[in-house]
C-alpha cells in the first residue's frame, strides 16, 4: 500500500496573509507605515538637536544639510526635524490610547449585551444605532458641552 501525505488545511491566518501578500498597496501602506512608526521612535536619537535647543546662529533658516538642520529652524532657532518627529510620536501615542480605550469600551459593551441578552441586547444596540446616525462632529460638540473644557 503506497504511503500518502497527509492532507493539510489552510487556516484562515494563511488565508488572510496570502491576501495580503497579493495587494501590492496595502504591503506599501504596510512598510510606510511600519517605516513612519520607526522614524518617529527612533529618530529623535538621530538627530544631533534636543527638543528645545536653540541654535542662535541658525534662527528661520531653510533646510540645510551643512547645519544639520533637515527640515530646518523656526523662528526661535529650534530643529524642526526633531519637533516633527516628536509631535508624529505623540500623535501615534494619541492614536494608540484612543484606539485601546475603545477596544475595551465596545468589548465591555458587547459582552454585556451578549451576556444579558433579551430586551437589555435590544436597548444597548438601539443606543450603539444612535451613536452612529449621529454626524461625528456634532457629537464632538456634544460631548465638550456636556463635560466642559
Amino acid at each position: 500500500m503506497p504511503v500518502t501525505e497527509e492532507i493539510r488545511g489552510r487556516s484562515l491566518w494563511q488565508d488572510a496573509l496570502a491576501r495580503l501578500k497579493r495587494n501590492r498597496a496595502a504591503v506599501t501602506a504596510l512598510v510606510l507605515l511600519a517605516l513612519t512608526v520607526l522614524l518617529v521612535t527612533a529618530g529623535p536619537w538621530l538627530s544631533p538637536w534636543s527638543l528645545d535647543e536653540i541654535d542662535w546662529d541658525h534662527i528661520s533658516t531653510p533646510p540645510s544639510l551643512e547645519t544639520r538642520h533637515w527640515f530646518g529652524t523656526d523662528s526661535v532657532g529650534r530643529d524642526l526635524f526633531v519637533r516633527t518627529l516628536h509631535g508624529g510620536r505623540m500623535s501615534l501615542m494619541v492614536g494608540l490610547v484612543a484606539t485601546a480605550v475603545s477596544l475595551v469600551i465596545g468589548i465591555a459593551w458587547g459582552a454585556t449585551a451578549g451576556y444579558l441578552g433579551g430586551r437589555v441586547d435590544g436597548f444597548m444596540m438601539r443606543v450603539v444605532d444612535i451613536l452612529y446616525a449621529m454626524p461625528f462632529m456634532f457629537f464632538v460638540i456634544l460631548l465638550m458641552v456636556f463635560f466642559g473644557r
